[in-house]
């Protein structure tokens, strides 16, 4: 096999994740294992050098296309398989691995995974080029490449398409790079490491921010849409996760809906429910039962010092009013006050020095620590248990603990923290779900303190239950979620879909807040034709994916199988049951009969990107108009083309006073239709679903003050 030689300049790419909308860390970082890791396979434990590592991120309306691309190089004197292992990114779809074969990028199509395997072992021992990704467990995939000639370099490509998470219009992208998924082994950048992200918002960015990386992102704001970040360095420790946040501002309820079809074909849809300030209530008091994990597990990667450090940042944002417990577990349970104690100097303090003693060691049972937080249950207030883990409980309790979140008293919510990047995702997010709770997971690189303000926020302000969204005027089906979560202040709720036809469609959603019912309308535009968006389909296929992935753990059925792998089939996907393979040349796809959809819908999600890459350029161009001197005739010019709208980047001025009016279907503006829901207020007086909440608000405030006295 000859030695390859790339185009450097050309590499783009990303190895980016997640996620997410509480993520947090005060703890200091050791050095880490760190980026996935490439050893040599067939012994002698040799290892691979990345010599570049790019990463590329195009966030757009909260949905993140990121890709790496690495080029590492055999530094052996002998032929070896390349095995590359990585976390799974939370709430990423895995959507396309390639490889450059003789200078050519060939692109990898998901098959069921035993077939995959079958096929990439006849191509070693032929010494030919496969290429092969697969999920191994629910937190790791390896990528296998073989031959890798001595001294040679291989060029890789891998792309993620995932949905950001807000967190009272914060959104945080994470890379997460302290991470190990072997002992004993590091990873280090030995040229280039350089990330780029691309932030478009139809909503107004107002603040973004690197809490990881202050000094070595150069951030530049083209327009209140359009932020652009970027770093770069050589040698890099990539011990720390990287992580950027940024703010939008959205201050009243609304709905956002996001589209994606091609012609003559069934569309794809996402509709985002978002709280506004006219749902904050006056703050009372509330309990709080923090459950720390302090077993074996919790060493690795500083896990316990950041949940402690994170634990006692929750307790100092607490107010007087507030009471508080904490609750230490790993095979016995401790707890520190044995009542509920209010959050004055004295108890703080207790609690900081109770939180600085603690020491991981010993098995992980969770169990007994929820059943004991259960007692501090209080008829007149709300319990908030707030459960610190990396979740790795033993696989016989967790039917145990599914079962005794079904069990728990009507006034307690259950959150659940993940700590470290090495977490089990599936568990903590199903026992909080299930538990009208909320599921957040802690990164070593994010600004704690603003995230614990938030978390707290967020528990203090009322949550819509109950909620139903029906579609009047244009056909949806295949839905997911099913049934629609609790609706938090500052944490959006998301629908995923299909629809038929297209035009206009009446929007009707009811709920409950505080008790009190609430209904309201709004209308949306579902487009004919929409090729801007085709991250969406996948996005959908994924969370499809995902909710019969669940099925499979809680009944232990496999019938949701076959699904599973026809939708990783159709739309890219790699899963537990479905891996990607990368063969030398289309006709070897042929010779086993292997349909190139990923193929033909990378380069329809390619064509969507540069056009979205165009129109970001013209933004930052025009950015660019006043700088330096201009001559008599190009003033002119420049003044005329921008007064106007420019027509290649497809943007509109909105209308002044546009009401509740959708925003009109945009292929460059993503055609992302926004709309203020007139149920939950939005100035002048207040309409019939504004006085309801507004009364259940004061009707539960007032009931609460009278069993006070």
């Amino acid at each position: 096999m000859k030695t390859r030689i790339f185009d450097r300049n050309r590499c783009l790419a990303i190895l980016g994740f997640i996620t997410l909308f509480l993520i947090m860390s005060l703890a200091p970082v050791p050095k880490a294992k760190a980026a996935g890791l490439l050893i040599a396979e067939g012994g002698f434990g040799g290892v691979l050098e990345i010599i570049e590592h790019d990463v590329s991120v195009t966030i757009n309306n909260g949905v993140a296309v990121t890709e790496v691309t690495q080029v590492f190089r055999n530094t052996e004197n002998r032929q070896v398989e390349a095995l590359y292992t990585f976390p799974v990114p939370k709430g990423a779809s895995v959507s396309n691995f390639s490889m450059w074969i003789n200078g050519q990028e060939m692109i990898g199509e998901v098959l069921e995974k035993e077939r995959a395997r079958e096929i990439y072992n006849s191509y070693k021992q032929r010494r030919r080029d496969p290429g092969l990704l697969e999920q191994t467990d629910y937190k790791t995939f390896e990528m296998r490449i073989f031959p890798i000639a001595a001294g040679a370099e291989q060029r890789v490509q891998i792309a993620y398409y995932q949905e950001l998470d807000f967190d009272n219009d914060w959104t945080t992208f994470v890379y997460p790079l302290a991470t190990a998924t072997r002992p004993s082994i590091d990873s280090k950048v030995q040229g280039r490491f350089a990330a780029s992200l691309d932030i478009k918002s139809a909503i107004p960015i107002v603040a973004l921010e690197s809490p990881s990386h202050k000094q070595d992102f150069l951030v530049v704001k083209h327009s209140d849409n359009y932020y652009e970040a970027s770093l770069e360095n050589r040698d890099g420790d990539l011990g720390r996760d990287l992580v950027l946040a940024f703010q939008v501002s959205r201050p009243q309820t609304g709905l956002d809906l996001i589209t994606s079809k091609e012609r003559g074909e069934d569309g794809y849809f996402s509709l985002t429910l978002t709280a506004g300030d006219e749902l904050e209530k006056v703050q009372t008091g509330s309990d709080y039962v923090f459950i720390l994990d302090v077993s074996g597990s919790m060493q690795n990667e500083a896990k316990l010092e950041t949940s402690t450090s994170s634990v006692d940042a929750f307790v100092k944002a607490l107010s007087p009013e507030d009471r508080f417990e904490i609750i230490t577990f790993n095979r016995q349970v401790n707890t520190l006050f044995n009542t509920l104690q209010n959050a004055d100097s004295v108890n703080l303090e207790q609690a900081a020095n109770y939180l600085t003693s603690q020491e991981a060691r010993g098995g992980t049972h969770l169990r007994p620590a929820l059943t004991t937080a259960y007692k501090y249950g209080n008829p007149d207030r709300t319990l908030n248990a707030v459960i610190l883990s990396d979740g790795m409980t033993e696989q016989a309790e967790r039917q145990q603990l599914i079962s005794l979140i079904g069990s728990r008293p009507a006034n307690v919510r259950v959150f659940c923290i993940g700590v470290g990047n090495e977490v089990n995702r599936p568990l903590l997010k199903q026992i909080a779900e299930d538990a009208g709770g909320l599921a957040a997971f802690i990164s070593q690189g994010d600004d704690f303190k603003r995230q614990a303000k938030a978390f707290r926020r967020k528990l203090m302000h009322p949550v819509a239950v109950d909620l139903a969204i029906s579609v009047d005027g244009v056909k949806v089906y295949d839905l997911v979620p099913e049934k629609l979560p609790n609706l938090y202040h500052g944490v959006p709720v998301r629908l995923y879909g299909r629809y038929t036809k297209s035009g206009q469609a009446t929007i009707l959603m009811n709920g409950k807040v505080n008790g009190r019912p609430f209904k309201t309308t709004a209308s949306l535009d579902f487009p004919a034709i929409d090729a801007s968006n085709p991250e969406i389909e996948r996005m959908w296929a994924w969370q499809r994916l995902q909710k019969l992935q669940e099925q499979i753990d809680m009944t232990g059925s496999k019938g949701a199988v076959a699904e599973i792998i026809q939708l990783g089939e159709t739309y890219s996907i790699a899963s537990e049951y479905t891996s990607f393979l990368v063969l030398e040349n289309n006709q070897e796809y042929k010779r086993w009969k292997i349909e190139q959809r990923n193929a033909d819908r990378m380069k329809r999600d390619r064509r969507a990107q540069n056009q979205r890459q165009e129109m970001l350029e013209n933004i930052r161009n025009q950015a660019m108009v006043d700088l330096g001197p201009v001559e008599k005739g190009q003033q002119q010019l420049q003044l005329a083309s921008a007064t106007q709208p420019n027509q290649q980047a497809g943007s509109r001025q909105a209308p002044k006073n546009a009401g509740n009016r959708p925003t009109p279907a945009n292929p460059a503006n993503n055609s992302r239709r926004s709309v203020n829901l007139p149920g939950f207020g939005g100035g002048g007086a207040l309409d019939p679903g504004t006085a309801l909440i507004a009364l259940a608000l004061a009707g539960s405030l007032l009931v609460t003050r009278n069993r006070k006295k």
